[in-house]
């Protein structure tokens, strides 16, 4: 099963947006608007497949905790640990709303 889009978020009263947590300033808030991330989505769509049903991992997760990696010179275990504690990190990758497990992350890796 190749990856999908997902739906437009809607608003959670009980969950805030990243963009609303986080300084449009920093460095990773900056470098993700300058990313073409739908070439990731076009190139890297077939590579990251799911044969257990469930949606595919975006390229853009994957081409994000690759980056964030070898940027800060991390492990795949501190990287994903890292991704779960850092809203920035998590926007960088495409999330829409902080999350508190390495759901997605760990698979990617």
């Amino acid at each position: 099963m190749k990856h999908r889009k997902p739906p437009p978020e809607q608003d959670d009263l009980l969950r805030p947006r990243l963009v609303n947590l986080i300084d449009q300033r920093h460095e990773l808030v900056k470098l993700a608007v300058l990313i073409d991330w739908e070439t990731f989505d076009r190139e890297w769509a077939g590579f990251f497949p799911s044969s257990t049903g469930r949606p595919a991992t975006p390229p853009r997760l994957v081409a994000g905790l690759l980056y964030l990696q070898h940027a800060y010179r991390l492990s795949d275990e501190a990287i994903v640990a890292r991704w779960v504690e850092n809203p920035y990190y998590q926007h960088f990758t495409g999330e829409t709303f902080f999350r508190k497990r390495e759901v997605e992350a760990v698979q990617a890796l």
